[in-house]
């Protein structure tokens, strides 16, 4: 269930700083986001696949780290991340 490279090259390309950037927080936290999104389709189709299940919750709890650590060092980039993946309501 790992991204294709198109998809991991727009996602860079949206919130990278540079067009090779993908290491920073805000980068990493949106290729989490994406393979979420993927693994929760696929849990909603097969609700008994408990490994999976133990790896979504592994994307999230990683998502939630960063998203903790962006947010006590950027707050501004904390909240564009989070307005721009529609992640908190």
């Amino acid at each position: 269930m790992a991204l294709n490279s198109a998809i991991k090259a727009q996602v860079v390309q949206n919130f990278g700083r540079t067009k090779t950037d993908t290491g920073s927080s805000e980068v990493q936290i949106a290729l989490l986001t994406s393979r979420i999104n993927e693994l929760t389709e696929h849990m909603k189709a097969h609700t008994h696949d408990y490994h999976s299940r133990y790896g979504l919750t592994n994307l999230v709890s990683q998502r939630r780290k960063l998203l903790r650590y962006l947010k006590k060092k950027n707050p501004q980039a904390y909240s564009q991340v989070i307005e721009k993946l529609e992640i908190r309501g």
